[in-house]
């Protein structure tokens, strides 16, 4: 069977990439279609896989200004030829879904989340306070992003969501129904650590929705000893703002997370995830969570057995919980075993059956 997977982009190991790897376990076979693809911070497995790019990889200045093409990204996908697939799956956060396939092709959607920016832009703080010519351009283009992106909702003959949130957003935004498989999470990497030090963590990519701003706030106002580990556009910003017990460890590869992880006293998650991998790893080294009780997180979270939830999206309301998760006391052998429920074996065996099951639908059609 000739697979296809489309997948936005290829510039680092996040967790829409460590979906395609489980996909890619399942179907060895099959060509990867992307906007672009950065081999700067790609690890060597990435480098290997079969990739074809889209114009985009061609443009100037790509990997300074790379979102501000995201208007040319429909176009992208749209260009791909993929009529000889007998199978295509989308890993989709934004424009993936959009390509062209016949009607004896199976398009199957796994949706991280609708495109965010375009249905959810309050989310982006960035644009709170510019100026109105400015805001004008903005929503015309998140207006044709929108319509745009409903339209290609209608070319996927399934969805599959990576949570009962996103789900929800699919049922909202697109008016479909969607199965739920969670992502997979390779839980073996992360062994349950008997002696923590003295920090708490966040380990978050470094943009504006992530609100990793209200985990600095709160712990420049208890000085307790916090760890950042990621990067990206906001790291500038977040560093100025940061008090001496706050340690930017810029980009952590697979083989430091573990023990970074596993050490910390809690993971801190300060924004809403639509599920949120990081957090399902930092349960399987057997450390608690204290994050914004929204979204995903409730699906994998157990307020007051393997974390704690805050209500608001405020620095105080962080403050409170760090304040009552001290006086908990949690059994990281517990955590570690809920944790396990989210494995990547269990992700492929639910992927590989309900693709099938629409596989032989097709077929008797």
């Amino acid at each position: 069977m000739k697979v296809a997977i489309a997948h936005e982009w290829l510039t680092t190991l996040g967790g829409s990439e460590r979906v395609v790897s489980a996909l890619l376990e399942v179907y060895p076979q099959a060509r990867i279609y992307t906007t672009f693809r950065s081999s700067r911070n790609l690890p060597p497995q990435m480098l290997d896989w079969d990739v074809e790019t889209s114009f985009v990889q061609k443009l100037p200045f790509l990997h300074r200004i790379s979102q501000k093409y995201m208007p040319l990204f429909p176009l992208a996908f749209e260009s791909f030829d993929l009529s000889g697939y007998e199978l295509v799956i989308s890993s989709s956060s934004a424009c993936a879904k959009g390509v062209l396939t016949g009607p004896g092709t199976l398009h199957v959607c796994y949706c991280h989340t609708p495109l965010r920016y375009a249905w959810e832009p309050y989310l982006d703080m960035r644009f709170r306070h510019v100026n109105r010519v400015f805001k004008a351009g903005n929503d015309l283009l998140l207006h044709y992003l929108r319509l745009w992106d409903r339209a290609a909702a209608d070319r996927v003959d399934h969805f599959v969501a990576n949570s009962a949130n996103v789900a929800a957003k699919i049922g909202k935004y697109y008016r479909r129904e969607a199965a739920v498989i969670n992502p997979p999470v390779d839980v073996k990497m992360f062994p349950v650590i008997d002696e923590q030090d003295d920090y708490f963590l966040v380990a978050s990519r470094l943009v504006a929705y992530k609100r990793v701003e209200l985990a600095i706030e709160a712990f420049n106002r208890l000085g307790r000893p916090l760890k950042v580990a990621g990067d990206g556009p906001e790291r500038k910003r977040l560093e100025a703002i940061a008090g001496p017990n706050i340690e930017f460890v810029g980009y952590v590869n697979d083989a430091r997370l573990p023990q970074l992880l596993g050490r910390c006293r809690a993971l801190i998650l300060p924004g809403e995830e639509d599920f949120g991998m990081v957090p399902v790893e930092a349960m399987a080294a057997g450390r608690p969570v204290i994050g914004f009780g929204r979204g995903g997180l409730l699906e994998s979270v157990v307020d007051g057995r393997t974390g704690i939830f805050f209500p608001e999206p405020s620095a105080a309301s962080l403050i409170e919980a760090v304040e009552r998760f001290g006086g908990l006391e949690l059994d990281p052998a517990m955590i570690s075993k809920h944790a396990k429920k989210f494995s990547k074996e269990r992700f492929k065996q639910e992927i590989k059956a309900f693709i099938e099951s629409k596989m032989r639908q097709k077929r008797d059609v």
